[in-house]
């Protein structure tokens, strides 16, 4: 849970969180905060976040992970199975 807080602001309760969700839902849609975490018996228990910092963090790991998947996958490149760039347009004209 490293870096789930950088600012007590992104704490809030979860008795608070249901009596001001508009206001906290409004709070992580605009600018204020990315992400809350919410807590319950004082124990981080959920996240609310936006759908653009979402978004952003599933594009963020999917690219992390297409590039671990090509780091593992170099070193078994060889020639005798790849394709010029060339080649590879000429395929799909």
């Amino acid at each position: 849970m490293t870096g789930l807080l950088t600012r007590a602001e992104q704490a809030v309760s979860t008795t608070t969180m249901a009596r001001e969700f508009g206001a906290r839902l409004k709070q992580v849609t605009s600018t204020d905060a990315t992400h809350l975490v919410i807590f319950k018996d004082n124990e981080p228990a959920a996240v609310l976040m936006g759908v653009q910092a979402y978004q952003a963090m599933l594009d963020e790991l999917a690219d992390l992970r297409a590039e671990r998947l090509t780091t593992e996958r170099l070193p078994s490149l060889n020639d005798k199975h790849t394709v010029s760039l060339e080649e590879m347009e000429a395929r799909f004209r």
